[in-house]
């Protein structure tokens, strides 16, 4: 069994009956998905769930589960979501499969959040992932262009026919190669400030708990 569908099955045993369910974006979190929906039909759990992207909804419906919208429920019990970078203090980089905005959303409405990775992603400083930025198309080249002038290395994020990515709301994604984020908090303020940014990957004080796996299989469970 992968390092994936090791945490991805194990987060999915955090799920208590009756709970409203966060569910995450990305290879990692689809073992979790399919982990959940094997427990709801095998123990007959009565949960719902809300998704953080098309993608992850989908699945969820075609495994069964039963879905709302987030303006259906009041909040959120666990979220539980997959994640590009960890740092020891549990500020993470999310966003590497274009569902950031979404995910934060959904992450900021939850009473817990839990992040499901391979311990290839508990890094020591935030960076060396590429910063996701989601912004809006209407005057993206000025914004790309600000970034160019900061060195912040940014490039466009492209789909596989090799045109701009368009996120689940409509925006493009800029990522940018950092190599380094020294101070999270003060670039993550600095980014929500610049017009025409919707949201950023940096996670700032959201995650509870992180479960990695490791390649001998083992797993390791961090509570903040």
């Amino acid at each position: 069994m992968n390092q994936k569908q090791l945490v991805g099955e194990k987060a999915a045993t955090f799920v208590e009956d009756g709970m409203i369910v966060g569910l995450g974006t990305g290879s990692t979190a689809i073992f979790m998905v399919q982990a959940l929906a094997e427990r709801v039909k095998n123990e007959n759990l009565s949960i719902v769930c809300v998704s953080t992207s098309k993608a992850t909804e989908e699945l969820a419906v075609s495994l069964g589960l039963n879905m709302k919208d987030l303006s259906e429920v009041d909040e959120i019990d666990l979220t539980i979501d997959g994640a590009d970078e960890i740092s020891p203090d549990f500020h993470g980089i999310k966003g590497g499969g274009g569902a950031l905005l979404y995910e934060k959303i959904v992450a900021t409405n939850s009473k817990k959040n839990i992040w499901i990775v391979d311990d290839s992603k508990l890094v020591d400083t935030l960076g060396k992932f590429p910063l996701p930025v989601e912004v809006v198309p209407f005057g993206s080249e000025h914004v790309f262009r600000k970034f160019v002038e900061k060195g912040y290395q940014p490039e466009y994020r492209k789909d596989d026919a090799d045109t701009k990515f368009v996120t689940d709301s409509g925006n493009l994604i800029i990522d940018l190669y950092l190599n380094k984020i020294e101070d999270p908090k003060t670039f993550a303020n600095e980014l929500k400030s610049e017009v025409g940014v919707v949201e950023h990957g940096l996670f700032i004080d959201i995650v509870d708990q992180v479960i990695a796996g490791t390649a001998t299989g083992e797993i390791e469970v961090k509570t903040k």
